[in-house]
């Protein structure tokens, strides 16, 4: 096993915890640093499979910009934690099976015939070749993507805009 593969799991083991933290915690803020360490870790794996752009943009996008403003409307709405409430058992059931489904699947990964599989390399995907790639094969698709935000931006300014004033007669004073 090489370091690579090291690294991997243990990320993929940091991800997983937190995210698990994420979802079970009662107290939103916690919640939300916790799925900042669980995007960081996104973030670190993304470098490590040799795609640095990637990285950096969860880093920015993510952990960065829809992090602060999540923490920013928890914090705004004063949410407090909620006294929980037990899941009947019926509400339980399909969340054992796919847990249940979930460790079956994964423990056949990691046991199963390795043959076929070589050891963990990385690749590098420099974002020079992705932006040659999306913009001379995917022009039309960017361009759709750009018209589509252009369009929800101008609709959330209209829609968040502010009514301009009613205008009332001028009052005319008695002397």
């Amino acid at each position: 096993m090489t370091l690579y593969s090291i690294l991997f799991y243990i990320l993929a083991a940091v991800i997983l915890a937190s995210t698990a933290m994420a979802i079970t915690r009662r107290d939103m803020v916690h919640a939300v640093i916790y799925l900042v360490v669980s995007f960081f870790g996104s973030a670190l794996l993304f470098y490590l499979l040799g795609a640095p752009l990637l990285a950096a943009l969860e880093i920015i996008i993510y952990a960065g910009a829809i992090m602060v403003l999540f923490l920013f409307i928890v914090m705004m709405i004063r949410i407090r934690p909620s006294a929980g409430r037990l899941l009947s058992r019926v509400q339980l059931l399909p969340a054992i099976v796919m847990s249940g489904l979930y460790v079956v699947v994964g423990a056949f990964m990691v046991t199963g015939d390795t043959a076929g599989r070589g050891d963990f390399q990385p690749a590098v995907a420099a974002p020079e070749t992705l932006g040659q790639y999306v913009f001379q094969q995917h022009w039309v698709t960017v361009e759709i993507a750009s018209l589509l935000l252009l369009v929800a931006l101008v609709g959330a300014m209209i829609i968040g805009g502010k009514s301009p004033p009613e205008s009332h007669p001028p009052v005319e004073e008695k002397s």
